[in-house]
């Protein structure tokens, strides 16, 4: 069991930090508007085979066998997710903020929506948060 991790394996949260270069984009929770990661933290994985990758699914239609696009970001862990972490293999990541879900994680991995296997995996839902861009010399303060 993981009861403490070092905190060089946990990315900034960006609320915590001064500024953001104006080349990264900065993610945040739809619903209440708190930063989560930068463009940065997000992990980047090969496109896997689409829903050919799901034989449980048995999908037979050839046009939806097609290559299906990543509905999530994988990350890698954000300071702010350190509570949710510890103790546990997987479970749910929330705004730690408003507590609205954002996507789940799991130290033995998840398979994307495209069909690649992400080991270990930190997964935020697309639909979850909002992309924006960071005008220069903008200061974020924590709104806890």
């Amino acid at each position: 069991e993981l009861q403490d991790l070092p905190q060089e394996v946990f990315a900034l949260d960006p609320t915590g930090t001064c500024q953001t270069p104006s080349t990264e984009l900065l993610y945040r929770c739809r619903k209440c508007r708190r930063a989560l990661f930068r463009s940065s933290s997000i992990l980047s994985h090969a496109e896997g085979s689409g829903p050919a990758a799901f034989p449980h699914k048995r999908i037979t239609d050839p046009a939806r066998l097609e290559g299906a696009k990543c509905t999530s970001y994988f990350t890698e862990p954000v300071q702010w997710m350190e509570p949710a972490l510890l103790g546990v293999m997987e479970g749910q990541l929330l705004c730690p903020k408003c507590a609205s879900k954002l996507g789940s994680f799991s130290w033995r991995g998840e398979q994307c929506s495209c069909g690649r296997w992400v080991t270990p995996a930190f997964q935020i839902h697309k639909s979850r948060v909002d992309e924006t861009r960071t005008p220069p010399g903008t200061n974020f303060q924590s709104a806890k």
